[in-house]
């Protein structure tokens, strides 16, 4: 009887840890976040390596993908089609377009297929599940870093030199960051659910290309609708970039505001969806 008892007040000194469903407020979600910071580094890391893992040329893909965009669309936009570009030369304007677009659809199909691609991770350990789809969208900057300064060369070449417009910069690039986010927090949860999003989704940001001023300036649209264009996060992001660079005619400020306004609103109602179906994806995934 007393060794039962030694045997009881043993077990009950055992520490137990208890893991409680989130009560869904921001702040305990941003305590979860730092909480599990050095997993969130982790997982950028590898997704660094991985991205380049066994291949021929390395790192140099990020440069030569927007590379290659930019000289299909000078022949087929720049030559073929006449396509206006704001007074500049095609290939810079295009190109100044395209290194933040591409970062946005990277990180995007990076982070729409990034729950499935750790169904490992989240069936076995416990941690903030919105990590997953952050470090998806963040392990893009070094792309995106490699890809800017060959845009920064392209300028030096075209004798093009940036003002103070420049320091608008990070806030753009914050912007593009964002709305890759927001939109892929929406369809890394739908995909979880419905795998065909992945198969629809390259169809969704090709469409989403041609509806971003890439090829085109936004200056072809009327006065009164481009205000509204910015709904399109990108269009403020695209435009603002060759703003802030390369002193187009464009003054995309009423089209910025619009499109941190609909970034805004992708974020916070994706990361309301992603919270309330996080719970089922170890049991779905």
């Amino acid at each position: 009887m007393v060794a039962a008892l030694r045997r009881s007040s043993a077990t009950n000194d055992v520490p137990v840890v208890r893991i409680d469903p989130s009560t869904g407020s921001l702040a305990s979600e941003l305590r979860g976040l730092w909480q599990y910071r050095e997993l969130l580094y982790f997982l950028i890391w590898r997704d660094i390596n991985v991205r380049y893992k066994q291949t021929v040329l390395g790192v140099s893909w990020a440069i030569i993908q927007p590379l290659l965009a930019m000289v299909v669309f000078t022949l087929f936009f720049g030559r073929l089609a006449k396509m206006p570009s704001d007074g500049l030369p095609y290939p810079i304007f295009s190109y100044a377009a395209l290194v933040p677009w591409t970062f946005f659809a990277n990180g995007l199909t990076q982070a729409t297929n990034s729950l499935v691609r750790d169904s490992n991770l989240i069936t076995k350990v416990y941690f903030p599940r919105l990590v997953i789809p952050i470090s998806a969208v963040v392990g893009g900057v070094v792309d995106f870093g490699l890809a800017f300064l060959v845009l920064i060369g392209m300028m030096v070449a075209y004798g093009i030199f940036p003002t103070a417009d420049v320091l608008w910069l990070p806030l753009l690039w914050l912007l593009a960051l964002t709305a890759s986010l927001g939109v892929g927090l929406w369809l890394s949860a739908l995909n979880v659910q419905f795998r065909d999003v992945r198969y629809v989704l390259p169809f969704i940001i090709q469409l989403w290309l041609f509806a971003t001023p890439v090829v085109y300036p936004s200056n072809l649209l009327p006065r009164a609708w481009r205000f509204l264009y910015g709904v399109n996060p990108m269009a403020g992001v695209v435009e603002g970039f060759r703003w802030a660079l390369l002193h187009t005619r464009t003054h995309p400020g009423p089209m910025i505001a619009v499109s941190a306004l609909t970034v805004a609103a992708i974020l916070a109602t994706g990361v309301l969806y992603f919270r309330r179906t996080e719970r089922t994806f170890a049991d779905i995934v």
